[in-house]
C-alpha cells in the first residue's frame, strides 16, 4: 500500500491540530497524494521549533511524512516547509474556511486520495476574501466536487430512477436516498440549471462550476445542505452552529 512507504515531499495543507504533549502536535492534514492522513509533528510547540510558524490552516506546504508502522494510524512528519498562500482569513471568511476543513474531516476516508479535491480546495480558499455572492458560489462549487469526488453526488442531468434526460418544464430536487427527482418545493431546481451544473462538473473547470452556481445560489444552497447532511448522518455542522450562534448575538 502507498501509504505504508515513506513519502517524497507533497502539498497539503492542515485540516485540524490538536496538542499531543506539552512540546508535540497532532495534525489532520490533507494531502494532494495521500489524501487526508494524521501526523505527529514533535517539538513542533517548542519556542525555537521552526515548525511554529509553519503548521497554520489555509496555508499550502510541502510535508514529507514517515513511513506507516503496521497497524498504526499515525505518522511522524518529517518535515514541512510553507509553500506559499494567502493570509490568514478573517471573519466571516475564516468561519467559511473552517467549514471546508469540517466537511474535509468528516467525509474523506483516510489514505484515499482525492488531487482533484485537493486542487479544488486550493484554488477555492482566495475566493473565501471576496464579495457575498463570490463566496456563495466557490462554497457551493466546492461541495459539488466534494460530493461528486466522494461518489455522493448523482449524474445531475438524469432523473435518476428512469435515467432519462431533465424535461425542461419540469424542476427537480437533490435525495439522498433518490437521487435527482422532479419536485414541486419552491426551492426545487430548474432542469437547465441542473444540466448546466453536469456540464461544468465534466469540464472541470472550477471557475465554470463556480459560474454555473451563480444563477441559483439560494436554491442550491438548501439542496446541497440537505444532501450534505444526508451523507454526514447528522443535521448540523460545528462551523455553521457557531455561525448562527453569533449571528444571533446582540
Amino acid at each position: 500500500m502507498a501509504a505504508s512507504r515513506a513519502a517524497a515531499p507533497q502539498p497539503a495543507y492542515v485540516l485540524h491540530q490538536h496538542d499531543w504533549s506539552e512540546s508535540s502536535l497532532i495534525l489532520d492534514l490533507f494531502t494532494r497524494g495521500q489524501g487526508r492522513v494524521v501526523a505527529a509533528a514533535k517539538g513542533a510547540k517548542r519556542p525555537y521549533s521552526q515548525l511554529r510558524a509553519v503548521l497554520l490552516p489555509f496555508q499550502r506546504l510541502n510535508v514529507s511524512l514517515g513511513k506507516l508502522p503496521e497497524g498504526a494510524e499515525v505518522q511522524n512528519l518529517r518535515h514541512a516547509e510553507w509553500a506559499g498562500g494567502m493570509a490568514l482569513p478573517q471573519g466571516a471568511a475564516l468561519f467559511s474556511g473552517f467549514y471546508l476543513n469540517e466537511l474535509l474531516m468528516r467525509l474523506l476516508p483516510r489514505h484515499d486520495a482525492h488531487p482533484v479535491l485537493f486542487d479544488a480546495y486550493a484554488q477555492t480558499l482566495p475566493a473565501l476574501a471576496g464579495d457575498e455572492p463570490t463566496v456563495e458560489a466557490a462554497l457551493r462549487a466546492f461541495e459539488l466536487v466534494l460530493l461528486r469526488e466522494t461518489g455522493s453526488l448523482p449524474d445531475l442531468h438524469l432523473a435518476t430512477l428512469t435515467q432519462q434526460p431533465l424535461r425542461a418544464d419540469r424542476r427537480y430536487a437533490l435525495r439522498g436516498e433518490a437521487g435527482v427527482i422532479e419536485s414541486a418545493d419552491e426551492v426545487a431546481l430548474e432542469a437547465a440549471a441542473l444540466v448546466g451544473l453536469q456540464a461544468a462538473l465534466e469540464h472541470g473547470s472550477l471557475a465554470a462550476l463556480q459560474q454555473a452556481c451563480t444563477g441559483t445560489l439560494p436554491a442550491l444552497k438548501q439542496q446541497l445542505r440537505a444532501l450534505l447532511h444526508y451523507h454526514l448522518g447528522s443535521p448540523a455542522l460545528r462551523t455553521r452552529q457557531v455561525m448562527r450562534d453569533l449571528q444571533q448575538l446582540p
